[in-house]
């Protein structure tokens, strides 16, 4: 994961998506609990602005930090645990379908991606896993475990075959360096910081 954030809400979204949202949810109000065989969720007025949301993010999974060519949106507080943050802009992530699908309902056990800081996570080479840095303040350190562990992102072959496609591509010069920054952050600086280990190795 990297610095994110869903940017400003489109000018549209208030009369497309959140006064419909909210007009729905005050005349269907939630039960105390899920009817047998019927799941109450709100109805989807967001994903007709999944590219905007997409865009803000750099067409960047918020937690993959990798380019996500289709993507979906991810309510960072579920729909389940808090409905009245169904139609808010500011808390949705872009994300890519399997990722969201892992999340789930588990908004306290992972991290939000638009509180992270620049240095928090880093891809070591030459194993292209995802690893948790030290400049993780101590008391957000176990979450930030947990969500690598929760999403998948560490080593799960799903993305580690994305990684190791962009990492390829970038070693056969099929794409530039800059171009690695766009697609894959972290990757970029993974090659970046073992170029200047292997300098300063090497003077």
């Amino acid at each position: 994961m990297i610095p994110c954030s869903p940017g400003a809400e489109p000018k549209t979204f208030d009369a497309k998506v959140r006064k419909r949202g909210l007009k729905w949810l005050k005349s269907h109000p939630k039960p105390p609990t899920n009817l047998p065989g019927k799941r109450w969720r709100p109805p989807d007025y967001w994903s007709p602005f999944r590219n905007k949301l997409a865009d803000a993010f750099g067409n960047l999974c918020a937690y993959g930090a990798m380019f996500e060519p289709v993507g979906t949106v991810d309510h960072f507080a579920s729909c389940d645990a808090n409905e009245t943050l169904a139609y808010e802009w500011s808390d949705y992530r872009f994300s890519a379908q399997w990722i969201n699908s892992s999340k789930q309902t588990a908004d306290d056990k992972v991290m939000d991606p638009c509180t992270v800081e620049d240095g928090w996570f880093e891809i070591s080479l030459p194993d292209l896993q995802l690893k948790v840095t030290p400049a993780v303040p101590a008391a957000k350190r176990q979450l930030a475990q947990d969500t690598l562990i929760r999403l998948h992102l560490r080593d799960d072959e799903r993305i580690m075959r994305q990684r190791e496609e962009w990492h390829r591509m970038y070693r056969n010069g099929e794409i530039t360096l800059d171009g690695l920054r766009k697609k894959a952050p972290l990757i970029a600086k993974a090659v970046e910081k073992l170029a200047a280990a292997n300098a300063h190795g090497g003077s």
